[in-house]
């Protein structure tokens, strides 16, 4: 059985986001997530984790192994628009580096 911290540490991997780049940016308390080893972190504090590494918490807490499990139907128009404008033969690896990269692109406007 994988762990929320096994989860997190996977993800983060894939990522390549350090745990402690992830637990600072959700806003947690100094090494909260390492914390997870051992106990289950409140509902709002795993949100936080799954926003910053843009999975499902079902994902986190091992009740389903899509990271982030969406459909295009999901999708505003606009949405489709541009994900079709990067490149309709994206693989869901490279949609996963584009999220990553909105992201931060979303989070450097933030600070302006």
């Amino acid at each position: 059985m994988t762990t929320i911290y096994e989860r997190i540490k996977e993800v983060s991997e894939k990522r390549k986001m350090s745990i402690d780049y992830i637990n600072d940016t959700a806003g947690l308390s100094n090494k909260a997530i390492y914390g997870w080893k051992k106990s289950t972190p409140k509902a709002d504090n795993l949100q936080k984790v799954a926003d910053v590494l843009n999975v499902s918490t079902d994902y986190l807490l091992g009740r389903t192994d899509e990271m982030n499990p969406t459909s295009s139907n999901d999708l505003t128009a606009a949405q489709k628009e541009i994900a079709y404008f990067i490149d309709p033969s994206a693989t869901k690896e490279d949609i996963e580096q584009i999220k990553q990269l909105v992201e931060i692109a979303k989070l450097s406007k933030r600070r302006l």
